[in-house]
């Protein structure tokens, strides 16, 4: 019911731009430069970075013409080197066989360049960063790609850093990313497909999947519901997540993003679709899986018993970052016979002088430190760090020494961030940050009963989920023990002979079983040759 009045919305958008536009919708071209160029300033209003030159072809004839861009979007020395130049500058005279425009292309020497149609094709152009070459006396306008605007260069991504892996991240511009990946996935299979999105925006964005790995009816799925997105613009990749979901009222992220070139890369080899949006650092990568949101790069670029005790850790500090300040609550106000008595002694101590319910101290507790940790993430750079550090040092100081909360709930707090810093997804950590709340209710009301009770809810809630078709807790459930070897604990690589049947890819092998016997036999050949020379 929400998609279906999502959709509706989404027509009466599409409607009322169609409606402002359609002064120049669908509209051709007049044949008189002059006429073209009123309707093209009419367009634009006037705009002063909207930069129209009017020049004198010396070839053929004496044919009057005209170039149309947007200052900052284009790249000067190309419009004046080799465009500007070679028309005004012409020495040879134009073939007399075929049309003038195939003409002007054969002598224009920039590889993207196109006839335009209509007034629509020429807006799109130039406010994409290309120039308009118009010509006098009936001939067609040429769209000629000169863009060139400010961009920021490549960069280690910020929100998923690592220790030992590739250092380069996603940009805000479309082709530099999908070059990083073309990069690292050099197969002709890969297939990138353009969309448009946003109706004043119109925004690129790229559809991405490896053609024979990728599940086609999970493409097409994706590739619909980008589709059928109709709002005024897109300005990061966010809109498309929030839009192609499926359960919107769901904590939990059912679109992983990502910074990182090479973590796309992997999931596209197992049958993931990713997808980059113009303008956004933050690709995305459909569909996801509960699992895959606690794995980081890093992972399969250390040996498998590392990463295997990383990813226990992760796990780890999940159940911490979600289930302590709760069982502190439960514990000391309806089960304190389960703690042990020098504890209980401690902690007896230490609450002796707070004048609250352990409930309403942990409510204290928590809302103080994502008070300290939003503030530190809005102050700038050098100072935002220190700030959350010293200030959360100062407040837990403070508020012991003043008798408002306990020594043990000051720990307890601590321990409970740290668990959410330690998970490697943002929005896997915000959903956990959610929920730890009425949480905290439930065992404040019932104490663990009230915890098992909301434990079971969660559960449920993500048997429930789904991600594109594919079930978000697989392949837990529905159990599948083949993807089990790259869940939360990871096998060897050359264990790992099948891509994850999750995604339900069309090629399953992804390490040749030979290979693998192979270089197990190469190493024990070798270990019998080095004995033999002994």
């Amino acid at each position: 019911m929400r998609r279906k009045s999502i959709l509706k919305e989404n027509k009466v958008l599409q409607q009322r731009f169609e409606q402002t536009t359609e002064n120049y919708k669908g509209k051709s071209f007049s044949g008189s430069l002059e006429q073209d160029l009123i309707t093209i300033r009419t367009l634009f209003g006037q705009s002063d970075d909207v930069i129209i030159r009017e020049f004198q072809m010396t070839q053929p004839t004496n044919r009057r013409a005209a170039i149309v861009y947007i200052d900052g979007l284009v790249d000067t020395k190309t419009v004046n080197h080799f465009l500007l130049k070679p028309l005004v500058n012409q020495d040879k005279v134009y073939g007399t066989e075929g049309n003038e425009e195939n003409d002007l292309l054969r002598h224009i020497p920039i590889s993207e360049a196109r006839v335009l149609k209509d007034m629509q094709q020429l807006a799109k152009a130039v406010l994409s960063g290309d120039t308009v070459l118009l010509l006098d006396e009936g001939a067609s306008p040429l769209t000629v790609s000169t863009k060139g605007w400010e961009k920021r260069g490549v960069e280690e991504p910020r929100t998923e850093s690592v220790v030992r892996g590739p250092r380069d991240g996603f940009t805000e511009t479309l082709r530099i990313n999908t070059a990083l990946i073309r990069r690292r996935l050099k197969d002709p299979n890969l297939r990138i497909n353009g969309i448009k999105v946003g109706e004043r925006t119109d925004t690129d964005v790229a559809l991405l999947f490896i053609d024979g790995i990728a599940k086609p009816a999970i493409v097409q799925k994706v590739r619909e519901r980008i589709q059928q997105i109709k709002i005024d613009g897109v300005l990061e990749s966010g809109y498309i997540e929030q839009f192609i979901e499926d359960s919107h009222w769901s904590p939990f992220p059912q679109i992983q993003n990502t910074e990182r070139p090479d973590k796309m890369t992997a999931a596209l080899l197992e049958g993931k679709v990713g997808i980059l949006v113009d303008g956004s650092p933050f690709g995305m990568i459909a569909p996801a899986t509960f699992s895959q949101f606690y794995t980081s790069p890093e992972d399969y670029y250390e040996r498998f018993l590392i990463a295997t005790l990383i990813r226990f850790i992760r796990v780890l500090s999940m159940f911490m970052a979600l289930l302590l300040p709760s069982l502190y609550i439960a514990l000391s106000s309806f089960h304190p016979e389960m703690i042990p008595s020098k504890l209980v002694i401690a902690m007896a101590a230490g609450r002796a002088t707070v004048p609250f319910a352990s409930i309403v101290e942990a409510f204290l507790m928590e809302i103080t430190m994502e008070i300290l940790r939003e503030a530190s993430v809005r102050l700038p750079g050098p100072i935002g760090p220190t700030i959350g550090i010293v200030g959360a040092l100062v407040v837990g100081e403070s508020a012991v020494r003043a008798g408002i909360v306990s020594p043990v709930m000051v720990i307890i707090v601590a321990l409970t961030t740290i668990g959410s810093f330690a998970s490697p997804s943002y929005s896997a950590s915000i959903a956990l940050r959610m929920l730890r709340f009425p949480l905290m209710i439930f065992a404040g009301t019932m104490g663990l009963y009230g915890i098992m009770l909301f434990v079971i809810a969660i559960t449920v809630h993500l048997c429930s989920l789904e991600s594109f078709g594919i079930p978000y807790l697989a392949p837990m459930a529905p159990r599948r023990f083949v993807g089990w070897k790259d869940t939360f604990y990871r096998s060897p690589l050359y264990r790992m002979l099948k891509r994850p049947p999750t995604n339900m890819p069309q090629d399953t092998e992804r390490v040749n079983p030979s290979s693998a016997q192979g270089i197990k036999k190469g190493d024990s050949h070798d270990q019998a040759d080095a004995s033999d020379h002994n």
